[in-house]
Parts: C-alpha cells; sequence; structure tokens
C-alpha cells in the first residue's frame, strides 16, 4: 500500500486539539471494540450515509467484557474528536473516524455514522489487517515495537527468526544510516536494550498474539548479532475477528471460549456449534463467568455442560 489512513489509522499518528500535538495515542479497550465492532459492520457495497448499528449487549457477549454507559460515551467521544492526518504528494486531509455516534435510550444500541472521507481508508484497514494486527498497531505505542512485531510475526510458524546482524537490525529500526550521514544512535548496548529492545519485547507480550524473546549474540567480546524467539499466545483481549463474515467470526469466537472452558471433544465441539441455543448459552455463560455472575473457579466447562443437559 501507499501511505493510506490504513497506515496512518495503524501507527497511530494522532494530533489533538489541546496543548499535546502529534501524540501517540494507545487506544482503549472499550473504543477498540467499538472500532471493531463497526468494521466487522463495514462493507465495501455500503451508500454514503449509511448507519451502523452496534448492539451492546452483543458485544459484551463477542468479547466477554461489559462497559457502562459513561465508558462507552467516553470512548465515542475521542473517536470522534481525535483527527488523523493523511497526507500524499498532492494533499494533507484531516478527518476524525466518526461523523456521530448515537445512543438509542432504553434499547442498548449504539448508532454510529462514520466520516465519508474515512470510508475507503476504513475498508482498506479491514482489507488489508486482521484483527490481530490492528489490534497491535493501535496498542504499540513504541515505533520499535511495531517494527519489531512485523518482523517476527513473518517467522512466527518457523518459532525464531534468522540471526541479523546489530548493523542490519539497526537499519531496520532507522537506528543507523545506511550512507553514513547521520549519528548511530544507541551506541552503547546497555542503552540499546534497556530502551530499545525491552520496552518493545514487553508491549508485544503484553498486548499482542505473539510471544517474544531476544538473544545477543558476541563475536570476541562485543555484541554484534541479535537473534529472536517467537511463539503464539492467547492475547489477553478477545477480539471481534473483522475480517471473517459474521457467521465464521462467531463461530470462530464461540470455538476459542470452548476451548477457554476446556471442552475440546471434538463431538461435544461440534453438537454445541451446530446448536444456535446452545451457542448463545455459551456466549452468555462467558459474558457471566468473566463479569463475576456466574462462580465457577474449579470446573467451569462442567458446569456450562451441566447447565446445558450436556453432561
Amino acid at each position: 500500500m501507499s501511505t493510506t489512513a490504513a497506515e496512518t489509522v495503524a501507527s497511530v499518528q494522532v494530533r489533538q486539539h489541546n496543548a499535546i500535538t502529534n501524540a501517540r495515542y494507545e487506544m482503549s479497550a472499550c473504543e477498540m471494540d467499538i472500532v471493531f465492532a463497526l468494521l466487522s459492520k463495514l462493507s465495501s457495497n455500503d451508500k454514503p450515509g449509511t448507519m451502523y448499528l452496534v448492539r451492546v449487549r452483543e458485544l459484551e457477549h463477542l468479547t466477554g467484557r461489559q462497559w457502562n454507559y459513561k465508558q462507552l460515551l467516553d470512548s465515542t467521544e475521542q473517536l470522534n474528536s481525535r483527527i488523523y492526518h493523511i497526507e500524499d504528494k498532492a494533499k494533507v486531509l484531516q478527518i476524525s473516524l466518526l461523523a456521530s455516534a448515537e445512543y438509542l435510550k432504553g434499547k442498548g444500541v449504539i448508532e454510529l455514522e462514520i466520516s465519508e472521507k474515512m470510508r475507503p481508508y476504513l475498508i482498506d484497514l479491514k482489507s488489508n489487517f486482521t484483527s490481530y494486527h490492528l489490534q497491535a498497531a493501535l496498542s504499540l505505542t513504541s515505533k520499535f515495537a511495531k517494527r519489531i512485531y512485523q518482523l517476527v510475526s513473518q517467522w512466527k510458524d518457523v518459532g525464531h527468526t534468522k540471526t541479523y546482524t546489530l548493523d542490519e537490525f539497526k537499519y531496520m529500526l532507522n537506528l543507523k544510516d545506511p550512507k553514513g550521514k547521520e549519528p548511530e544512535q544507541y551506541v552503547a548496548i546497555a542503552n540499546f536494550q534497556r530502551d530499545v529492545l525491552k520496552v518493545a519485547i514487553n508491549q508485544i507480550n503484553e498486548h499482542t498474539d505473539l510471544r517474544v524473546s531476544y538473544e545477543l549474540l558476541k563475536s570476541s567480546r562485543a555484541y554484534d548479532r541479535i537473534k529472536f524467539y517467537v511463539n503464539a499466545q492467547e492475547p489477553k483481549q478477545l477480539l471481534i475477528p473483522f475480517e471473517l463474515p459474521a457467521d465464521d467470526a462467531k463461530a470462530q469466537m464461540a470455538s476459542k471460549h470452548l476451548e477457554s472452558l476446556g471442552i475440546v471433544e471434538p463431538k461435544l465441539v461440534q453438537e454445541i456449534l451446530q446448536s444456535p441455543k446452545h451457542t448463545e448459552a455459551l456466549f452468555g455463560f462467558i459474558y457471566k463467568l468473566k463479569t463475576d455472575k456466574i462462580k465457577a473457579d474449579k470446573n467451569p466447562g462442567g458446569l456450562f455442560l451441566k447447565m446445558q443437559g450436556l453432561r
């Protein structure tokens, strides 16, 4: 892609109308849920002016998180007020994500209207990002974390990256000028580890679907090479997979819920997923479990099966 809102929004280069300018903004979990729900409903066939209905109860069931009225209001206000700068060779566009957010009282529904000039960029986002990759882009505030995440993602099926020289790795992070015109940054290895590597790795492990570690290697007495180890992990924030059709996304989330409950027997899983009644009950059960409305510390999976008459 060229420089688009997909890149701009994903790297979260946000200018706020206050004392902070050019701020790197970390999107809250509530805001992210709303954005992902919006993207899941967005289609390239939608007409201008299309309103998108986000049902709060459905949002909570899908994610297992409970949001109160104030949290939702604050989140849509933030999404409505932040200005994104989208720049190419011909122009600079200043635009917000939402044109409006309307709460239908007593119905648990938020009606969202997107900024029309933002529409093609949101379609681009949905087409070029998975929910995991977009979550990482919106959660990683360190520019080094973003670049390292992109790098190690390419090696997650292998389990480790190739070994890079520190010189070539610093070129990737723009810490060293290949032409030698600019001074090298973080020359001292202790500073490089503290301010670049450790910050980036901590953010990746905290906010993404990957768990990463690294190894610095020596030639003689000096460190001159680096290698990363990478494994998949279940992110702490359960994400709405907006890149999938609605039914497929719901089935994928239901499968993840069953796995989290320890329900993995294929025949039993299939029986639950093929039953709309059991699937809806599953989402409700997970929501109540995560919001402490159901107590089942020892065997929540067994409790769910018993409640559904499956055991």
